[in-house]
């Protein structure tokens, strides 16, 4: 039986080579808290979590300082119970947040030892719906200096002529006259058969402006308007999904399976976008889309395709993984040392063991931060 032996986490700080901006935030760098889970067999697990532009400490404390002892010396076969220990263990400082985040990178980090261990693939580990590829959309269509609608237009067009049947883009920066003509550009370019979804990132709090730019999105017949308000504003999402005949979505950022059972009993959302290095890791991910598919809710995982391709072709009420055709809005495949591929809009199943990557040390002695007093940018509890 696989026996933990050590816990390892380093920050890696990989600055965009052009700042982003969304309709509520700009980002200048990714700051990823990486994870090791090394058994006394010579097996590792990896996990890992995201803090935007310069939180990654905060991450990297919680691991060290909260969640890392309760692992040592445990088998990594009882997921269930060092999952619920450690969630126990941060009960009264970070029930969300970076705490959960952090502990999502360990119960990934675990389950992707258990498969390393079994010599499978963790979608297979998991128990496959697929064993070749999935769906992807194209995610994109982000606000850079100088970017013209022309441009946004040509990026979701070339997408198509990849093969996805699927895109998106941000919206909510700009006017509703200008976002009109963005929508308009790229419906034009994609054509009417590809599905086209849209990413608020929160830009809205009232709901008459939110109305106000839907009903100029909707006759471009959007496939779901995301994130339109604050994650805390529950009552607008619910009043926003019976005003308009557009999918609302919602949950990327949310934590723990009782926040998604509000959001699915009070009807404020019909679609999830559960990610497992924000709520829990894979083990919480698995109960919340269990709930969602006894009430006939699908959930389509956000970002970070190298653990999400796991989950979508593992589990029945999934249809896309979210698929950034390119490292400059998010970088983290630029300290893996394997990338997925896309085929035809659909993206390949990895055939290694686990989640079919390794953490490059290259990269990381380019990007992992030495705090003070540490003499690595690895830090490891035994």
């Amino acid at each position: 039986m696989p026996i933990i032996e050590s816990v390892s986490v380093c920050i890696a700080r990989v600055p965009l080579a052009q700042p982003v901006t969304f309709s509520t935030r700009k980002v200048t760098a990714r700051e990823y808290c990486l994870v090791r889970i090394r058994s006394t067999d010579g097996v590792e697990g990896l996990g890992y979590c995201y803090a935007v532009n310069s939180a990654g400490r905060l991450l990297s404390v919680a691991v060290t300082d909260l969640l890392a002892a309760r692992l040592v010396g445990q088998d990594s076969h009882r997921v269930e119970g060092l999952w619920t220990e450690m969630y126990q263990e941060a009960l009264l400082v970070g029930r969300t947040g970076a705490v959960m985040r952090a502990l999502s990178a360990l119960d990934t980090a675990l389950w992707d030892l258990n498969a390393r261990s079994a010599k499978l693939p963790l979608y297979r580990y998991l128990g496959a719906k697929t064993l070749e590829r999935v769906p992807g959309y194209a995610s994109g269509g982000y606000y850079l200096p100088g970017k013209t609608t022309e441009h946004l237009a040509q990026e979701m067009a070339d997408h198509v002529s990849d093969g996805f049947r699927a895109v998106k883009i941000k919206v909510g920066l700009e006017s509703v006259a200008n976002e009109r003509k963005r929508l308009a550009a790229v419906r034009e370019a994609i054509g009417d058969d590809i599905r086209l979804m849209l990413d608020a990132n929160n830009a809205w709090q009232d709901l008459p402006t939110a109305l106000e730019y839907m009903r100029c999105f909707e006759p471009y017949n959007p496939y779901w308007i995301e994130e339109p308000f604050s994650p805390d504003d529950i009552d607008n999402h619910i009043r926003l999904s019976k005003a308009t005949p557009v999918t609302v979505a919602t949950g990327e950022v949310e934590a723990g399976r009782w926040r998604f059972k509000d959001l699915i009993a009070q009807q404020a959302t019909t679609l999830l976008q559960t990610d497992a290095t924000v709520c829990g890791g894979i083990t919480e991910w698995k109960r919340i889309a269990a709930t969602a598919a006894s009430h006939g809710i699908m959930v389509e995982p956000h970002a970070w395709h190298d653990v999400h391709i796991h989950l979508v072709a593992s589990t029945p009420n999934t249809t896309y993984v979210e698929w950034m055709p390119d490292d400059h809005i998010v970088n983290f495949r630029k300290v893996i040392n394997r990338q997925l591929t896309a085929e035809n809009g659909d993206i390949l199943l990895p055939q290694g063991d686990g989640l079919g990557f390794e953490f490059d040390d290259a990269a990381i002695e380019q990007y992992g931060v030495i705090y003070p007093g540490e003499k690595s940018q690895w830090i490891s509890i035994k």
